[in-house]
């Protein structure tokens, strides 16, 4: 017998559901527990539970992920971002309307890679300031970006607070703003330790940003690798067409 909505009970623990999610019990992004554990929570059979849960999936409310890290999810909302966005993560969500945080989970000073020595414009054996950080959009992962700055541009950059706007921060106190921005995108799958930062089963669809940040005078300043949420985010890009003013 397939899944239907329920009875009387079934439409009890929805409501339940969705009183949690108003009262900020439960956010966008929140893991739920396991089927078992759920139904011993709202005291009601599992299939009973199923039936509660199928109308919240199908309205969009819910999101089941299968594989590592799967389970039944508060669905997050997709976050809107321009290809070659200027503006910072944290600006973009907050104008979106979107609660951000950002989570540092590495700084290190060591020699560039030759492929961020090649973005970069500096030599094989120039250092760099190399900062991952976790990315979140209403409480549950967005992204993990790995960004690169040469230590000759931003000398002590690691000794300011880095969980904030590196634009904001760069610009403040390095007199560096990016003028140009090039991007590249690509789709990847999440390896296991990507899977474990961004709450996601392994090889999970992933779209793969890298960014070359320019100032005014054409030097490229900032690397980056940014691993976005394919579920999470979706990508915008605006064409202007100037229209042409004949003469009389």
């Amino acid at each position: 017998m397939g899944e239907t909505s329920g009875g009387p009970v079934a439409e009890d623990v929805r409501r339940r559901i969705l009183a949690m999610l108003a009262q900020g019990t439960l956010t966008p992004g929140a893991r739920l527990g396991t089927e078992r554990d759920m139904a011993e929570e709202f005291s009601v059979s599992r299939s009973t539970l199923r039936s509660a849960l199928l109308p919240l999936s199908r309205a969009g409310v819910l999101e089941r992920r299968t594989g590592r890290g799967g389970g039944t999810f508060i669905r997050a909302d997709v976050v809107e971002r321009h290809a070659a966005e200027s503006s910072s993560l944290p600006q973009l969500l907050a104008e979106s309307g979107h609660a951000s945080a950002t989570r540092v989970v590495g700084v290190e000073r060591r020699p560039a890679t030759l492929i961020e020595a090649r973005a970069l414009e500096i030599t094989s054996s120039a250092e760099v300031f190399a900062i991952r950080r976790i990315r979140l959009a209403d409480g549950a992962p967005l992204s993990v970006d790995l960004a690169c700055f040469p230590v000759e541009l931003a000398p002590g950059l690691p000794a300011h607070p880095l969980d904030g706007s590196l634009y904001e921060l760069l610009r403040t106190h390095y007199g560096l703003a990016a003028a140009e921005t090039t991007e590249t995108v690509e789709v990847g799958a999440a390896s296991g330790r990507e899977a474990d930062w961004l709450d996601i089963g392994v090889r999970r669809p992933l779209l793969a940003i890298t960014r070359v940040s320019r100032d005014w005078a054409g030097i490229p300043f900032e690397y980056s690798f940014d691993l976005f949420r394919a579920d999470r985010v979706r990508l915008v890009s605006t064409s202007t067409v100037t229209r042409e003013v004949k003469g009389s």
